[in-house]
């Protein structure tokens, strides 16, 4: 099998004109130089180069091997040297999977300053609520509510966990009324996550901690946070939303709470990337962005509301 460090090793001694000036170069014993280039020849099974005393000469053999070799072996040493004296500076693609509604809360005012910070980084974003197997899809960095389930993966905590809270607009409260207690849901119709056979159990955190557990009806239901949230605003029914979906719909009063006293399980945001070590700078800089602006607009948002 060809050793690829003997072809850059031949193409630097034609380039040098003698296996002492090579030698000089490679930083190896002369003598080393001169062994390696003979086992290149017997592997090749044709001699190279022409050895008399006062030079080297390519044979046709060697002439026609080092116009095939040398582009090779610059462009393997460019690529090698791009990447070392590059790493000092953020570049290439990241790929970033998240929530197909990740656009509502990340502005893309964000990106666009993250962009022209860094000239040399491009995004690929990879948005569905369904979850995409990182390494496949060559993923760099995923946002994921819920718990971090990727062996292997790093996580780290965007946002904390709040637990998400029931919603319905005004105009279904008035037509059917406010549930008093948990069971009352029951006779109210709900907008849930797609689910067969349209009935699923809510599993509810009152204020002592305590999880209650009730069977609710759906009659509308989606895959997606925001699909659930138009629901609940042209007034389908009641809906378990994420606060960072629903605060702004509360505060503007086009969502009412409702049963606030009871939390759903909250998903939180963590985010997910392969390994701490030797983790590009560009997916390094994204990470640190996005959870500054992310964690900044939750802090904004948390202390209006309070």
């Amino acid at each position: 099998m060809l050793d690829l460090n003997d072809i850059a090793m031949f193409v630097q001694v034609v380039r040098s004109g003698s296996f002492a000036a090579a030698a000089r170069r490679l930083g190896l014993p002369s003598n080393t130089v001169s062994r390696r280039i003979q086992e290149l020849e017997e592997t090749l099974g044709t001699r190279l180069l022409q050895r008399t005393t006062r030079k080297l000469t390519l044979t046709s053999a060697g002439e026609a091997f080092h116009a095939r070799c040398a582009d090779a072996v610059d462009g393997l040493t460019d690529a090698g040297h791009e990447l070392m004296t590059g790493s000092d500076e953020p570049n290439g693609l990241v790929r970033v999977a998240a929530a197909a509604d990740f656009f509502d809360v990340f502005l893309m005012e964000w990106v666009a300053d993250f962009l022209a910070a860094f000239p040399r980084i491009r995004l690929d974003f990879v948005l569905s609520d369904e979850r995409v197997d990182l390494i496949a899809e060559r993923i760099d960095v995923a946002f994921r509510g819920g718990p971090m389930l990727d062996s292997g993966f790093v996580g780290r905590q965007v946002l904390p966990n709040p637990g998400d809270g029931m919603v319905a607009s005004p105009a279904y409260i008035a037509a059917r009324g406010a549930p008093a207690v948990l069971q009352d849901l029951v006779a109210h119709d709900c907008i849930t996550f797609s689910h067969p056979g349209g009935r699923m159990t809510w599993r509810l955190a009152g204020p002592d901690g305590v999880h209650n557990e009730v069977q609710v009806t759906s009659r509308f239901s989606g895959n997606t946070a925001q699909t659930l949230r138009k629901a609940a605003l042209a007034g389908l029914g009641i809906a378990v939303l994420p606060n960072a979906i629903s605060r702004l719909d509360l505060e503007s009063g086009l969502l009412l709470p409702v049963l606030p006293q009871y939390k759903c399980t909250g998903h939180g945001l963590n985010v997910l990337y392969p390994s701490r070590r030797h983790l590009p700078l560009a997916v390094s800089a994204f990470i640190e962005l996005a959870i500054e602006k992310l964690r900044a607009w939750d802090a904004a948002h948390t202390s209006r509301s309070t």
